[in-house]
């Protein structure tokens, strides 16, 4: 197979993959055969496994050469973790090597692979959007920026410090903090914020667009780190206001002008001369590491970024950097000229430089701080590095250290002869008696393995009743079943599910002494081989056990019962969104799919303006003609049949 990525560059997938019944040395001799046929020239590699997915990325001058040097140390992490799982190999040809770290990084984007170097949680990362596309924009909190015609700054690594951050702008800026495209109310007047001077009131004309946008030309100007700019802006419009005897216009911008110099003062960490730049530094250990950026805007200290990175192939500080320096500044919406990094990083500085030069339409300079201000902001970003991966590593050997506690409490309480590794939690939602449904939550070493979740859609209560204890008895008859039939089959059988074929060490029930005896009549293929049932009421927190009259009482502050409300917790919580999704896909098909002038794409865009389908039955017709989009004789029409219908 080949193809090209649209920039003259060659696309090829070496060798079909491997069957499951492959021998080790047929599988042996079919990679050593990609590996002969890859092209000696710079590009991209991927290793997939044997269904197919990305498990590395990686970039080379020499694709053949770098790929055989994975496969000639066979001692290090990577050989004994990564190479067992490749069976097979892909390239990609490019032009320079400063394109092949940016399609690296595209192909680490897309299939997030598992031993690639990655900000951790990438998709969670807070921006500040501004909605350039609206007459009056509006600048918010947000964890998207896919929409062209918007301005975002970011990532952040922390929600809280934005927050601070929009409530600072807020009060020197004064911009509108309502939803929606156009500002105001339906009652015609100023809100609150007006009046305490935190938004100028464009909704009934108080400030006009130009003025308007102004302020919000502030906002990227401050975001952007031009503070001396905002400085003689705010100054300047401060003394014409008091030239022409506007002195309330000038106190205000006054007091505008003391809060941005309060904070600069604050936050300066250099002279002005210091310039505009990003001091980045990294501290790599294991499997682990962090990066600190200190952005520096004009001398002032606009923000400090810490980043925990995923290392699963144990990589090295320059690896690390670059893997970092591409997929941060990838997704920033600035780039500064300057970039400061530890001399570990300088080696490949050149190839960096340019790939991001390209990314900023500008020059990009990597330079090692030698001394001075820039050196001790360097040095300063190394003491965070290290100093956020010491305290990374010391919470997670605590976390580490509360879960085996609350496993050994359990055991003890339960009187098991081992500690309970797997743990499997059942429960039942419906609404009267219609859209039964049940959960099966797995805790494996006390943390939730969600991939081993499962749902079960189950037959619904006689006459609108519903019947807790048939369901309860029907889902984990279903659970015993599905043991039985997968728990001899081979991982690579078709239709093998792992999480049914593994054995928990406790079933949990969620109810009292009904819901247990329920578990029991079903469950004796578990408990002969030793598998523990149990049941925790909600009322005073009992855990109920088969061949005691009493409950247990665990005491309230013992981890072990935190552990089992936590796995009780989250049955509910999966129970619940898996009975939402069968209930409103019923009321959409059964009445939103029967209305007229209501097709696929009409019926989402109603049902993400009401956010749900009650909210969209019980809507007035003044509120169904305000819908955007929807015309006036289709929304009226609306109102008539859901009313004529009863619905």
């Amino acid at each position: 197979m080949s193809g090209s990525n649209g920039n003259g560059s060659n696309w090829d997938a070496n060798g079909d993959g491997g069957d499951a019944h492959e021998s080790a040395d047929d599988r042996a001799q079919r990679l050593a055969d990609q590996r002969r046929a890859l092209p000696d020239a710079p590009g991209v590699y991927l290793f997939r496994n044997q269904k197919g997915t990305v498990i590395y990325v990686g970039k080379a001058k020499s694709i053949r050469k770098r790929v055989a040097s994975h496969f000639s140390n066979p001692s290090t992490q990577v050989g004994r973790d990564l190479l067992p799982m490749i069976d097979r190999i892909e390239s990609l040809v490019v032009s320079t090597e400063s394109e092949a770290l940016l399609t690296e990084q595209n192909f680490i984007k897309q299939y997030k692979p598992r031993f690639n170097i990655r900000l951790r949680d990438d998709k969670s990362y807070p921006y500040i959007g501004i909605s350039l596309d609206e007459q009056y924009p509006r600048v918010y909190f947000t964890r998207e920026r896919h929409r062209s015609k918007r301005v975002y700054f970011g990532p952040y690594s922390n929600a809280k410090r934005v927050r601070e951050t929009l409530d600072l702008l807020g009060r020197i800026f004064m911009y509108r903090t309502c939803e929606g495209q156009t500002p105001g109310r339906r009652s015609g007047s100023p809100c609150l914020d007006y009046y305490i001077k935190r938004c100028t009131a464009p909704c009934v004309g108080y400030v006009t667009q130009e003025e308007y946008r102004d302020a919000i030309d502030g906002v990227i100007d401050f975001l952007s780190g031009r503070y001396r700019a905002i400085e003689a802006a705010i100054e300047g419009g401060m003394k014409k206001a008091a030239a022409e005897q506007r002195f309330e216009d000038a106190a205000r911008e006054r007091n505008r002008l003391r809060a941005i110099r309060s904070l600069l003062e604050r936050q300066r960490v250099a002279s002005e001369s210091i310039g505009t730049l990003d001091a980045i530094a990294i501290a790599v250990e294991g499997n682990e590491a962090n990066a600190q950026v200190f952005q520096v805007r004009d001398g002032v200290l606009a923000d400090r970024q810490g980043f925990y990175l995923e290392n699963q192939s144990g990589d090295d500080l320059p690896a690390v950097a670059e893997a970092f320096l591409l997929q941060y500044y990838g997704s920033s919406m600035m780039i500064p000229p300057l970039l400061l990094v530890q001399r570990q990083i300088a080696a490949n500085a050149g190839a960096i430089a340019e790939a991001l030069g390209a990314r900023r339409g500008g020059p990009v300079e990597l330079r090692v701080a030698e001394r001075g201000d820039r050196r001790r902001i360097l040095e300063l970003a190394e003491r965070n590095a290290r100093l956020a991966l010491d305290q990374e590593r010391l919470r997670s050997e605590r976390r580490r250290q509360q879960r085996v506690d609350a496993l050994e409490g359990l055991q003890g309480a339960l009187g098991l002869d081992a500690i309970p590794v797997r743990i499997e939690c059942f429960d039942i939602s419906n609404l009267g008696g219609t859209h039964t449904v049940a959960s099966m939550v797995v805790f494996e070493g006390g943390t939730p393995k969600k991939s081993d979740y499962r749902r079960f859609t189950l037959r619904e209560g006689v006459d609108g009743v519903p019947d807790d204890f048939a369901s309860m008895e029907e889902v984990l008859s279903r659970r015993l079943g599905q043991f039985e039939r997968q728990h001899d089959r081979s991982p690579h059988d078709d239709g093998y599910d792992a999480s049914f074929a593994a054995l928990p060490n406790i079933v949990v029930i969620d109810g009292g002494r009904g819901q247990l005896s329920a578990g029991m009549r079903v469950l004796e293929g578990f408990r002969d081989r030793g598998v523990v049932i149990v049941s925790l009421a909600k009322r005073i927190e009992e855990v109920f056990v088969p061949g005691r009259t009493a409950p247990i009482v665990l005491p309230h502050e013992t981890p072990e019962l935190q552990l089992l409300q936590r796995v009780r917790d989250e049955a509910h919580r999966f129970a619940i969104g898996h009975h939402r999704i069968r209930r409103d896909r019923a009321m959409t098909t059964s009445v939103l799919d029967a209305l007229p002038g209501v097709g696929p794409a009409r019926k989402q865009a109603l049902l993400r303006h009401f956010g749900s389908p009650e909210a969209f039955l019980a809507a007035s017709r003044e509120e169904l003609e305000a819908v955007p989009g929807l015309p006036g004789k289709v929304a009226r029409d609306l109102y008539g049949a859901i009313n004529k219908t009863g619905h």
